[in-house]
């Protein structure tokens, strides 16, 4: 099943943001059909200039030589900066499937205490560049911090725009959807789904979560860009195609627990909620379940996925439920996903 999704405009979200609550409310609802998942339309013409010239960059790191790619592993974050691939857990198993650059595009090195920068490594890490020289992918650092700030500041123009539709459901009126966002605490992910393997092409009867398993992001929003599927070529520049099948792409269930192939527009930004956003609001907003399906493939496809997410996150310390902190909370998810994170 595939359906629409709930689109606002750039322009009326910079100039008339309080006319958007109903829009909001038919995305992030608790109504059945919600899918948990907005788009924002007319972006400025510098967007996609930036999209394309980093997710390019995602296929030429994740095809660096190995020992190169090492160079920028950070296993003291547990992974969470750097380059990361087969350590985290997935559907119970290591995920080969995809390769992960982490990093906070709006600050290299968070300004928070030392004690609690120690204890949060995972989210109060240094960020980790590669060398300015490294071949073929030169001006990495300066493409992933133009897209994400760019993904930023477009994603806490919507917290600001959410914040009267979801100051209904916060469990403490205090709080506030923009303040609870903290750039030291911001994290993107730009990714590189590796091509199905050319001796066992993906089939009809695929699980629908083949590339990406079933889950839901732990922060409060994920700014979501469209992906682009590069085939690669011997000797040969990737050229830009179509995903490898109809089926390929983004997969959501909505509140009522429907199965919905989402399509996010090469010229649009897309924003879902997170579980922090469902923790502070006591259930009643809910994460948006999620995953990636490669779609069936003819062996010797040899096409691979290039997108990025941002991760829009409160600081260690705030409450977020009776019984954790965000910091408390996402020791837990790493806890799940990482081996490493259960022994510090």
């Amino acid at each position: 099943m595939s359906t629409g999704v709930v689109s606002i405009s750039y322009q009326t979200l910079v100039s008339l943001p309080s006319s958007l609550e109903t829009c909001i409310e038919e995305a992030f609802g608790s109504h059945p059909q919600a899918l948990g998942i907005i788009l924002v339309k007319d972006l400025p013409p510098v967007y996609p200039i930036y999209r394309e010239r980093l997710l390019k960059l995602a296929y030429n790191f994740a095809h660096l030589d190995e020992d190169v790619r090492e160079k920028y592993v950070d296993p003291g974050s547990i992974y969470s900066y750097g380059w990361s691939h087969g350590k985290e857990i997935m559907n119970g198993r290591p995920d080969t499937l995809k390769g992960s650059y982490y990093a906070n595009p709006i600050v290299d090195v968070p300004d928070v205490n030392p004690a609690v920068k120690a204890a949060y490594r995972p989210i109060y890490g240094d960020n980790v560049w590669p060398d300015k020289n490294e071949t073929s992918i030169e001006g990495f650092e300066e493409a992933f911090k133009n897209l994400g700030r760019f993904v930023f500041d477009v994603g806490c123009q919507l917290a600001g725009a959410c914040q009267p539709f979801v100051s209904k459901y916060l469990t403490d009126a205090s709080l506030s959807v923009p303040e609870l966002i903290s750039p030291q605490a911001a994290k993107a992910r730009l990714l590189h789904y590796f091509p199905p393997s050319e001796n066992s092409p993906t089939t009809e009867d695929e699980p629908i979560d083949s590339w990406c398993g079933f889950h839901k992001d732990h922060s409060l929003l994920t700014g979501l860009c469209s992906a682009i599927f590069l085939r690669e070529e011997a000797g040969m520049d990737p050229t830009t195609v179509p995903p490898p099948s109809p089926t390929s792409g983004l997969y959501i269930r909505t509140r009522g627990g429907d199965l919905t192939k989402v399509s996010i527009p090469p010229d649009c930004l897309a924003f879902q909620t997170g579980e922090a956003l469902e923790l502070v609001t006591a259930g009643k907003l809910r994460a948006t379940p999620h995953c990636v399906r490669v779609g069936q493939t003819q062996g010797g496809a040899n096409i691979s996925r290039e997108t990025f997410a941002l991760f829009m996150q409160p600081d260690t310390h705030q409450r977020i439920s009776e019984s954790d902190t965000f910091g408390s909370f996402s020791k837990k998810v790493l806890e799940e996903h990482y081996e490493e994170a259960r022994v510090i």
